[in-house]
């Protein structure tokens, strides 16, 4: 059993579907999120959309940062704050669907400051050629993520290495392997990974999240 190895009941399409499913997921959770709620209205929000679509259970907890505490790690518990009527937020969800998981997750803003919409558009952007890069240049996650670096960098912020990706697949990918993307000293096959790119603000007021499955497929995204 090697660390890119999937379960026998592994099949591609599944896992497209899954994630296909989380990012509609996402985008419609998004759409209910309003100024004056607090990350606990969200996540009431996506439990009872997980009654609409088809999931049959949650591989991790869903993450709803709100605010200041879009700058937080995975773990991190977040401070108490209401959604403004200027204000970011991100979504990061991951149902299992099918048998196979998903994990998903884009930043969101409200109202016009233009530092948010920035740093929610670099971190799409940060994915994109990240995502790129490893479609021509087969290489190590390691490598990947000194790549996405010196993007973020190049677009005026910091990318934090902490929040570095992780297997995917049919449930639970655990049992393949269990540690972070750059962890891996093979080079990253397609459909088994996720990217993770986390960005701060240089003064970490707040930050912005974009995930999705490292693929040679086209999504049409």
């Amino acid at each position: 059993m090697g660390v890119q190895s999937f379960g026998e009941s592994f099949e591609l399409k599944k896992l497209i579907h899954a994630r296909n499913v989380a990012r509609e997921m996402t985008y419609e959770l998004s759409s209910l999120l309003r100024p004056g709620m607090t990350e606990e209205d969200a996540q009431k929000a996506y439990k009872e959309l997980c009654t609409r679509f088809p999931v049959e259970k949650q591989w991790h907890p869903p993450k709803l940062r709100f605010g200041p505490n879009t700058i937080c790690n995975f773990k991190d518990v977040s401070v108490p704050h209401v959604l403004g009527e200027e204000d970011i937020f991100f979504i990061d969800i991951g149902p299992v669907i099918d048998g196979h998981e998903a994990d998903y997750g884009e930043t969101f803003t409200v109202g016009n400051i233009f530092a948010q919409k920035h740093i929610a558009l670099s971190a799409e952007k940060v994915f994109r050629e990240v995502s790129d890069h490893f479609k021509n240049n087969r290489t190590t996650g390691e490598k990947l993520y000194h790549f996405a670096k010196s993007r973020a960098e190049h677009y005026g912020y910091i990318l934090n290495m902490g929040s570095d990706g992780h297997r995917i697949g049919d449930f639970p990918h655990h049992i393949h392997f269990k540690g972070a993307l750059p962890e891996t000293e093979e080079v990253v096959v397609p459909n088994a990974w996720i990217l993770e790119i986390h960005l701060y603000n240089p003064d970490k007021k707040f930050g912005a999240f974009f995930e999705d499955i490292l693929t040679d497929i086209d999504l049409n995204d």
